[in-house]
């Protein structure tokens, strides 16, 4: 069960996003297996992805998309925010489990293994993980404030209105902030030393 979005004007989209949350937080009010399979398939790859990112390691990613499942049942019933969507729901609480997991690993101070997987020949390997250093080392000199706007936007895939529910900002301030922390970004990977 998938939701097409073919729609081309902002408004036109706002209005079907309604008709889509309204009707998925519904049946997942109702505990409708189907929609939780649907919305476990669909948002698990992106959820996943994205705290990965920010934990560093697949298994404690996994256990933070599992956490954030168990709350997200916990909590459906509290759910009164008119304005959010199933997809900006699950990244909302994942954005606060990440932290808690983050909070855990500076306590323990428990170092964040570098996860490189890469396919093909030893020397693509071996350029792959440099690149992929350098990215990370680029991300890393940005601010928190940029790397959480350019990870929800970017690697969850959530659009700039429910990017602002979760930061609790405008949508026109996430999209400032988006472009700016790009350009960021862009100066990091240069002075590491990778044209963009």
């Amino acid at each position: 069960m998938s939701h097409v979005r073919t729609i081309e004007t902002i408004e036109g989209m706002k209005l079907e996003t309604a008709a889509n949350r309204d009707g998925d937080l519904s049946r997942l009010r109702a505990r409708d297996a189907a929609t939780w399979e649907a919305l476990f398939d669909r948002m698990y790859p992106r959820m996943l992805a994205y705290a990965e990112r920010r934990v560093g390691s697949r298994e404690d990613a996994r256990d933070a998309v599992s956490e954030t499942f168990a709350r997200m049942v916990k909590s459906l019933d509290g759910l009164t925010q008119p304005d959010v969507t199933p997809d900006g729901w699950c990244f909302g609480i994942l954005h606060h489990v990440v932290a808690d997991v983050q909070r855990r690993m500076y306590r323990r101070r428990k170092g964040i293994p570098a996860e490189i997987r890469a396919d093909g020949e030893v020397a693509d390997a071996l350029v792959l993980a440099d690149e992929h250093r350098v990215v990370r080392a680029a991300f890393a000199q940005l601010s928190p404030r940029d790397r959480d706007v350019l990870e929800l936007r970017v690697i969850a895939g959530l659009c700039a209105e429910e990017v602002a529910l979760i930061l609790s900002m405008r949508p026109g301030a996430v999209r400032m902030a988006q472009a700016r922390a790009l350009e960021r970004l862009r100066a990091e990977i240069k002075i590491e030393g990778i044209t963009p």
